[in-house]
C-alpha cells in the first residue's frame, strides 16, 4: 500500500463518507459526527463560503467545530478555540506485530457497550483524547483488566479506505511501565492487518514518549499535521 495514499490527507471526511457513513450528519458537501460518537467534522477538500456556511448549520450557532487535521482554515467570524500541532505515523514493520492477538493469558480482552462507563473513567483519568458514550461504535476497543479492573484500553477511530487509525491508547497512572499499551497496540495492529487493511495513528508532537513507544512498535512518521479547533458563529 502507498505510503503517499490521499485518503490519509482527509481521514475524517473519507471515513465519514464512507464506513462511517451510518454514524454522520450531514448537509451538502459538509459532514460531522453523531454528538455521541465524536466530535470530528469536515468539509470538501476545496471548501467554499457555502461548505463553511452548511458545516455551521449543521453544527449549531455557537458550536464546537472540531477540523481534526484539515489544512483549510474556516472564515474569519469562527473563533479559534485550539491549535496543536502533531504527527501522522503509519504501520511500517512487516506483515505481523510480534506480540499479536488478544489469545487467553495476554490479559486483552475486548469492551463493549457495557464497559463504556469504565472507558469514560479512565479517559477521564489519562486524558488521551476525545472520548464519547458511542465513541466505542467506530471500531474495535480493547482493554487489560487487573483484579477485575479496567487499566489500560486501546482502539479503532477513523476508518478511510484501506486504512484504521488505532486511537484512545491509555493507561491509568497505578499500571504504568507494565507493557500494557504495546500489547494493546499490537493486538490492534494484527487484527487490522487480518482484514487486509494497514494501521495509522495520530500523535501530539510533544508527546515524545509515545511517539518513542510506537516507533519501536513498527510506527514511523509519514507527515506533520496541524490539529484545529473553532466556534461556530
Amino acid at each position: 500500500m502507498n505510503d503517499d495514499d490521499p485518503v490519509l490527507d482527509d481521514p475524517v471526511g473519507r471515513s465519514l463518507a464512507g464506513r462511517h457513513a451510518a454514524l454522520a450528519r450531514r448537509l451538502g458537501r459538509a459532514a460531522t459526527y453523531l454528538d455521541e460518537v465524536a466530535s470530528f467534522s469536515a468539509v470538501s477538500t476545496d471548501p467554499d463560503a457555502r461548505d463553511w456556511a452548511d458545516l455551521a448549520a449543521l453544527l449549531g450557532p455557537g458550536a464546537f467545530a472540531d477540523l481534526f487535521s484539515c489544512p483549510a482554515v474556516p472564515p474569519s467570524d469562527w473563533e479559534p478555540v485550539f491549535t496543536l500541532e502533531g504527527r501522522q505515523m503509519i504501520w511500517s514493520g512487516g506483515e505481523r506485530p510480534d506480540g499479536a492477538g488478544s489469545e487467553p493469558g495476554t490479559g486483552v480482552v475486548e469492551l463493549g457497550a457495557e464497559s463504556v462507563p469504565e472507558m469514560l473513567d479512565l479517559v477521564r483519568r489519562t486524558e488521551p483524547g476525545p472520548f464519547r458514550p458511542r465513541t466505542h461504535e467506530l471500531g474495535t476497543y480493547l482493554g487489560v483488566r487487573v483484579d477485575g479492573a479496567l487499566v489500560a484500553m486501546a482502539g479503532e477511530r477513523l476508518r478511510p479506505p484501506g486504512w484504521t487509525e488505532i486511537s484512545a491508547v491509555c493507561t491509568a497512572p497505578e499500571a504504568r511501565g507494565r507493557g500494557h499499551a504495546a500489547r494493546l497496540v499490537d493486538a490492534l495492529v494484527a487484527r487490522v492487518l487480518t482484514r487486509g487493511e494497514r494501521p495509522f495513528l495520530h500523535v501530539a508532537e510533544a508527546n515524545t514518549g509515545a511517539i518513542a513507544l510506537y516507533e519501536r512498535l513498527g510506527f514511523k512518521a509519514r507527515r506533520p499535521v496541524t490539529f484545529r479547533g473553532f466556534r461556530t458563529p
